[in-house]
């Protein structure tokens, strides 16, 4: 009886609290599932069947606005968000969307020598799918939406490694090489043709909640290049255009246009020979 008692206030507190934070059915799933059926009808490199006939795009069209209705319908509940309003302000944003993914598409294409063609981009490379998904993502975020921009890119960041909040504001023809382990922070402005290595950090130099409202991340002007594992920090720091930030260097101010910023190293080579010792490193 004590087992069974246990178990019955358990129950009651757990669904007070399920009721408390209810928003709805399956929501992280249903995301993932319109995320990828968004996708599929704005590029056949992710589709699963033929859409042959402008109406079969269309019909899935129609398909994908019911979803996305049902979807964030929960979340506009405390908010003064009109659901007709916001789920056709998104739809009429896919023109503009598509557009811009195309332009990324060929930014990566352009700026890898091992990349072929665009199609294998669309279809091969992680930078392109988390682009792809922030820039969806972004859209919501603008429109207000809570929550599910969030679950958005939290899906591409499970998907690629690569980690950019819907918030941040990024330009055209935006290209992520390899890119696994990316951050842009919420705040980070990012201009046209730029191009980042794997882990590059776009960040702030503080967490305290009370500046969640401020310009934490840096800004990056147009045409600039980050090497791998770079860490920019601060709403403050501006990287002037055209310029080239090395790998594994550490920025916490501004730097002017046309600037190379790089971390000096020191890598020692001898004949192994001289010592006739071998090094042993361990790992």
């Amino acid at each position: 009886m004590e087992k069974i008692q246990w178990y019955s206030e358990f129950a009651k507190t757990l669904k007070e609290r399920r009721d408390n934070h209810a928003l709805g059915v399956q929501l992280k799933k249903g995301t993932h599932d319109f995320v990828d059926n968004l996708l599929a009808i704005l590029f056949p490199h992710f589709c699963k069947e033929d859409f042959f006939i402008p109406k079969g795009i269309e019909s899935h069209l129609v398909l994908l606005e019911r979803d996305l209705k049902k979807l964030i319908l929960p979340l506009l509940n405390d908010t003064q968000l009109n659901i007709e309003e916001v789920t056709m302000a998104f739809m009429k944003s896919l023109p503009r969307i598509h557009d811009l993914l195309w332009l990324d598409a060929q930014a990566i294409t352009n700026g890898d020598p091992a990349a072929e063609s665009i199609d294998e981009v669309i279809l091969a490379y992680p930078g392109f799918t988390a682009i792809a998904m922030f820039r969806i993502a972004h859209e919501f975020y603008c429109l207000q939406v809570p929550i599910f921009p969030r679950i958005i890119t939290e899906y591409a960041h499970q998907m690629t490694g690569i980690d950019i909040h819907p918030g941040a504001k990024i330009g055209n023809s935006f290209a992520i090489d390899h890119g696994t382990g990316i951050v842009i922070g919420e705040s980070a402005i990012i201009g046209e043709n730029v191009k980042m290595y794997q882990g590059v950090t776009l960040g702030a130099l503080s967490v305290e909640k009370k500046l969640a409202k401020s310009k934490r991340h840096p800004t990056l002007e147009d045409n600039v290049v980050v090497y791998a594992q770079a860490v920019i920090l601060g709403g403050d720091t501006i990287i002037g255009h055209h310029s080239i930030i090395g790998g594994n260097v550490w920025l916490t101010e501004s730097v002017p246009a046309f600037s190379v910023v790089f971390q000096e190293s020191k890598a020692t080579i001898r004949p192994k020979q001289l010592t006739g010792t071998v090094l042993d490193f361990s790992i």
